[in-house]
């Protein structure tokens, strides 16, 4: 086999498993991408080939020897730059923690070595992974685009075949937006489902991570690997992990029906996502229904402005304090507008979080999921944006699972991504209707 670089997570891991390929085999692949086209891309800050060489060679004789193998069994799996790793640096996107090191990994990091994947390297973050104007990683599909913030590296990294699977975070867009900017699947997990423990603290209330993936599938199998209870953060959920796999593969008992929801940042988007949308919600006939939230949810994006702010400028506190000359005007400005916001608004923004989600619980009783842009466009032109958040900012604040499905394009050639959104705890269903609503798609591909 040739190119293993380009299989999908699931078919790299079954080839692995009966040994048609080797962990060595598929790293190498990986690692020649990454040396053809980087320089270009430019998605990685740490990568060590000889380590990760070794990791393979590990893994591959641990299967030799008939012990049980994981369900991420030498899977080069990247890393966005504020997961803690004790292998690699964790620098946060900023010179400020340049060259720090760590001691242990992030209990994702650590699930996901469990689970038996190679940890590959740490991909690109922007400054304190929030929005920043700039990121040097160049969009896969068009180095003079943005792939997206904050999670630059990590989408990039899988949208150019450089590895199958990686790790990225949201606390506005930088899951859902980046995703659709590669044209890739992106996966944000309800909010509690995954462990942020020595993950960079941005803002507890929003901060959840995320991942990147070529299919649905993918998407299944690294999230039930890192889905699961841990003490070390207060946030997470007690409750069995959901079957995502399974789902995945299991039809819907009827036709699912979708809410088709233009969300409060609608009158950003432009002209093109306005008439891709158009076109798909016409071709899907009765399967959808356009579902006006009023004007309340106009203010969402406040409020999470609000509290984002505010959590930024107590966690980076430190950081501000001792090298704000070396903070980027953009964020200088969020951390010193956190600072004025009062204590009253703060836990009145808190308590929306709640009251959104729960206020579309009736919906769901009507609706198999939520679907809606992605991003407000295709990915700018330029590298000193990365881009506007704003249509994944109500479900980040609600803690709503979300994804990006790659299915639609912009007239430029560029990815679009719709966006799915399901009922907060309800994954599995997410990963179900996410899998009808691609093979539908293929469907009414096919017939054009």
């Amino acid at each position: 086999m040739t190119d293993l670089n380009l299989l999908s997570a699931v078919e790299a891991a079954r080839a692995m498993r009966v040994g048609e390929i080797s962990a060595e085999d598929l790293a190498r692949d990986c690692l020649n991408r990454i040396k053809d086209i980087d320089d270009t891309v430019q998605a990685w800050i740490s990568l060590n080939p000889d380590y990760v060489m070794e990791q393979a060679r590990q893994t591959d004789e641990h299967r030799r020897t008939g012990a049980p193998i994981g369900p991420l069994h030498g899977l080069p799996v990247a890393i966005k730059d504020i997961f803690d790793t004790l292998d690699y640096p964790t620098q946060y996107g900023t010179p400020l923690h340049a060259g720090r090191k760590t001691t242990s990994d992030a209990t994702v990091v650590a699930m996901l070595r469990q689970a038996g994947a190679i940890i590959m390297g740490k991909t690109v973050t922007t400054e304190f992974a929030v929005l920043s104007p700039t990121s040097k990683t160049t969009n896969p599909h068009d180095p003079a685009r943005t792939p997206g913030g904050s999670s630059s590296g990590s989408a990039a990294a899988v949208a150019a075949g450089m590895v199958p699977l990686a790790l990225g975070t949201q606390t506005n867009g930088s899951v859902i937006r980046p995703a659709s900017y590669c044209g890739v699947v992106g996966y944000k997990p309800t909010y509690g489902l995954v462990s942020r423990h020595r993950v960079l603290r941005t803002s507890r209330n929003l901060d959840q991570i995320g991942m990147f993936a070529r299919t649905i599938e993918d998407a299944a199998m690294v999230g039930e690997a890192i889905i699961g209870f841990d003490a070390k953060d207060a946030d997470t959920l007690l409750a069995p992990r959901p079957d995502l796999l399974a789902k995945t593969s299991e039809a819907p008992p009827m036709p699912p029906r979708y809410a088709y929801i233009k969300g409060p940042a609608w009158s950003q988007c432009d002209d093109d996502t306005h008439g891709a949308f158009a076109e798909l919600t016409e071709a899907m006939g009765d399967r959808v229904e356009e579902v006006d939230l009023g004007s309340v949810y106009e203010e969402v994006l406040n409020w999470h402005r609000m509290v984002m702010d505010a959590d930024m400028a107590k966690n980076l506190s430190d950081d501000y304090s001792r090298g704000a000359d070396q903070i980027s005007p953009v964020l200088c400005e969020m951390i010193e507008r956190g600072r004025k916001v009062h204590a009253v608004d703060y836990n009145l923004a808190v308590d929306r979080i709640a009251m959104f989600a729960k206020a579309f619980t009736d919906m769901f009783e009507e609706f198999d999921a939520i679907i809606t842009p992605a991003a407000t466009g295709v990915a700018p032109l330029g590298l000193e944006s990365t881009g506007n958040p704003a249509c994944a900012t109500l479900w980040t604040f609600a803690g709503m699972p979300a994804m990006t499905l790659p299915v639609l394009q912009g007239k430029s050639g560029m990815p679009m991504g719709v966006q799915m959104v399901a009922a907060r705890g309800d994954d599995a269903r997410l990963f179900r209707n996410a899998s009808w609503f691609s093979t539908y798609m293929e469907g009414l591909a096919d017939e054009a």
